[in-house]
């Protein structure tokens, strides 16, 4: 590059020189900017940036993506050039908000796409990927990580967390092994995406994996491996990770300890449960409601609701889960009167509007009962259409009570709703059989079969030395299985003495037809 050129300058053209003795100061050439002002005005417009991405990211906590946009476009006009900061505000309430994000998170893309940071700076990069998996792109996702130029562990932890969260398990654990290094989040990724799929034994294999590879786990593994343990029933699993977080500094975390509770009363150990309430030096509005709600299902009706009228008393405000608690405990006491006065306090009093656990907990309350009729009108007068769940509770209730008509009329829901279910078809087969009527029960039947739905085998399962034991009726692969039948042959002889005396007809007959 050429430097501009310049008059020459000859002696007799050279400014005057000062006089030493005069006062005045010299006249040196004015530079445009000082240094002082330079910085003075460095710091306006980074403090202009701060003030515009301090207002979208205001918009952005509430959700307000179009207000978000358009002060992002007034930034723009304002002359106020956006930094990194402004664009992850940005994407990450995409990420948040994710069925209202894509367009904008797009947009954003392109933005930053002009300015390189998409490649070149690793948290906008990463941002794009969380941003493009939970929009359930993740095939932006991939195209984006593999040109990101430099990568950290949080890049590749992203990536990983996308592929469980878009059910891409395989190319998750395969991402998983190429890591350079692996760190808790990884290891949680993978025990986390498990959980929230459903599969809670390889969640727990994955667990076992992580402490022979020496990782410490944090407090949001020790909640997704608990979150396993109740849902399997581990309890022997579940007591040694209680033992674990007593010894760790988070063992007073509310969430850790709310996850205690829940793991004891789905494992029926309700007791352990309050103990861990007892003990904690802080509780949440989710305490609360893990011990009302482990209460109500585990059968202690006047404990949940003891609970429920001391959290009050406490200054917790309950919610829609401390009402659904209240209104289990009632609907499995049978204590219809009350469960109902809860659910009108609920409405006026707290003025929260029923969802549609509520209205299946009165449901329930009047099909336990035997108020069936009650129950009909509960889901006929429903603001929303009855799920599987709410239709399938009054279902049990014909069977119970022989109710054949109104199971038949229930059916016809059924198959709107959930078309596809075998538990719906056996059920409805069982109150025919209940009630004698053979010929109903095979029609049921048949036609199952003539739609090509198979009755799914039902499962028990058991916990034994931390090693979870399933068993299918008729199952004889077991280990076991000769020592198994040889105690179920001794308890059958057992019952025998006792007075028992096995529905053999019943079920002789139901074979027959």
């Amino acid at each position: 590059m050429s430097l501009p050129a310049f008059p020459a300058t000859t002696p007799s053209s050279l400014p005057p020189q000062p006089d030493p003795n005069s006062n005045s100061r010299p006249n040196h050439p004015k530079f445009p900017t000082s240094p002082h002002r330079l910085r003075s005005r460095l710091i306006r417009s980074q403090s202009h940036v701060v003030s515009w991405t301090s207002s979208i990211a205001l918009h952005c906590r509430h959700g307000r993506l179009p207000e978000a946009a358009a002060e992002f476009s007034r930034m723009q006009i304002a002359g106020v050039s956006p930094n990194h900061v402004t664009f992850l505000t940005l994407l990450s309430a995409c990420s948040d908000f994710p069925l209202q994000g894509l367009r904008l998170g797009g947009s954003i893309h392109a933005y930053v796409r002009k300015l390189g940071l998409d490649t070149e700076n690793v948290m906008v990069g990463t941002a794009l990927v969380d941003m493009y998996s939970k929009c359930s792109r993740l095939d932006l996702a991939w195209l984006m990580f593999d040109e990101m130029r430099v990568k950290n562990s949080v890049s590749w932890n992203t990536m990983i967390d996308g592929c469980m969260r878009n059910e891409e398990v395989g190319e998750a654990i395969t991402l998983f092994d190429q890591m350079p290094e692996r760190d808790a989040i990884s290891w949680t990724c993978m025990i986390g995406g498990f959980v929230k799929r459903g599969c809670f034994e390889q969640a727990l294999e994955w667990f076992r994996d992580m402490q022979l590879a020496g990782v410490e786990p944090d407090y949001v593994t020790i909640i997704s491996v608990l979150a396993a343990c109740a849902n399997l029933g581990a309890l022997g699993l579940g007591l040694w990770m209680n033992r674990f977080v007593m010894n760790q500094d988070f063992k007073d975390n509310i969430k850790i300890n709310n996850s205690l509770i829940d793991m004891y009363s789905r494992c029926g150990c309700i007791r352990l449960a309050r103990q861990v309430f007892e003990q904690m030096p802080n509780r949440s509005l989710v305490s609360w409601n893990s011990m009302i709600v482990g209460f109500a299902l585990n059968g202690h009706a006047e404990e949940a609701l003891e609970f429920f009228d001391l959290m009050r008393k406490e200054g917790f405000r309950p919610d829609g889960v401390s009402f659904t608690g209240a209104l289990t405990a009632c609907s499995h006491s049978g204590l219809v009167d009350e469960g109902l006065r809860r659910f009108d306090i609920m409405k006026r009093t707290h003025k929260i509007s029923p969802r549609i656990e509520h209205y299946g907990c009165l449901v329930d309350l009047y099909s336990r009962a035997g108020r069936l009729g009650d129950a009909w009108n509960v889901i006929a007068n429903m603001p929303m259409k009855p799920n599987e769940v709410v239709l399938g509770s009054l279902l049990a209730a014909c069977r119970t009570h022989g109710d054949v008509e109104s199971a038949e009329r229930l059916m016809k829901y059924l198959f709107e709703v959930d078309p596809g279910s075998d538990s719906n078809y056996v059920l409805l087969s069982n109150v025919y059989a209940a009630v004698g009527r053979w010929d109903g029960a095979s029609k049921v039947r048949r036609k199952m079969k003539a739609i090509g739905i198979d009755k799914k085998p039902g499962f028990s399962s058991i916990e034994l030395d931390g090693s979870i034991h399933e068993f299918v009726a008729g199952d004889k692969s077991h280990l076991q299985m000769q020592s198994i039948h040889a105690m179920l042959h001794h308890l059958f002889l057992e019952l025998r003495m006792s007075g028992y005396v096995p529905e053999i007809e019943v079920q002789k007959s139901y074979d027959h037809h």
